[in-house]
């Protein structure tokens, strides 16, 4: 099958027809006067399996549409975090044991961090780097080549760091995989996560 593009820009009441949520959150909206799409995520809720903390949580919220090549994902976030560890961004998912999220996680004390959470085997691996707490606005990238992703940011759309390069294991015997829009509160309820887009454009830079 063919993947085709997806350029969802929020300026309706509507959600393409390919979407479809993990966990869908009670609160949510499409503000098509502010072209976002808001998400209030449930209290609770990570994406996270065993490594250092123990526990194993799977019920965050993601927005996702599914890919069977190559691709480049692009989001942009704004966050208006409230607990440590609210978090939004962007995801690439084969099951609960295996995906990759990148996002801007909120430390009420110094700087937030700006990383991605790779989980191979059902063990996750967080790799960080600080990001001073004025920054709000932070723009998202994962360009899917073969079995791996490579993962940038920006803050301003033009200019793109590299934060990761890291490999999916069931990439290679998955017929498809899922990948999109993510959001969690880990600790409590009342953080809010806008999204100005969705790009999905099949193929590689």
């Amino acid at each position: 099958m063919t993947d085709t593009a997806l350029d969802l820009i929020f300026d309706d009441a509507g959600l393409d027809s390919r979407l479809q949520w993990h966990c869908e959150p009670a609160n949510w909206r499409i503000d098509a006067a502010a072209r976002c799409l808001r998400i209030a995520p449930d209290a609770y809720t990570d994406f996270w399996q065993r490594t250092h903390y123990g526990f194993q949580v799977d019920n965050g919220h993601f927005l996702h549409l599914p890919a069977n090549g190559d691709f480049v994902l692009t989001t942009r976030v704004t966050s208006k975090p409230v607990h440590q560890y609210d978090q939004a961004g962007l995801m690439v998912r084969l099951s609960d044991g295996c995906w990759l999220k990148t996002s801007v996680e909120f430390e009420p004390d110094g700087d937030n961090r700006l990383g991605a959470v790779v989980t191979n085997g059902h063990y996750s691996d967080w790799s960080t780097q600080p990001l001073p707490r004025h920054i709000d606005t932070v723009w998202f990238r994962i360009r899917a080549e073969a079995e791996d992703c490579i993962v940038e940011s920006s803050f301003d759309g033009e200019t793109w760091t590299q934060i990761r390069i890291a490999h999916l294991a069931e990439r290679g015997t998955a017929a498809s995989v899922a990948c999109g829009l993510y959001a969690c509160s880990p600790k409590a309820a009342g953080y809010q996560a806008e999204f100005a887009f969705l790009s999905f454009v099949p193929g590689r830079l």
